[in-house]
């Protein structure tokens, strides 16, 4: 059987409160690579 190489998780925050998701994700997966996409536009 072959293994597939993983694959990130993105998170796009176009608001308030990604970077509590994120950092909850990273607490609860942290072998996984996360993406962080933000916006600065208000």
């Amino acid at each position: 059987m072959e293994v597939e190489p993983s694959q990130p998780i993105g998170v796009f925050d176009s608001g308030i409160g990604g970077l509590t998701v994120v950092r909850a994700l990273m607490q609860r997966l942290p072998h996984e690579n996360i993406v962080y996409f933000g916006d600065t536009a208000r």
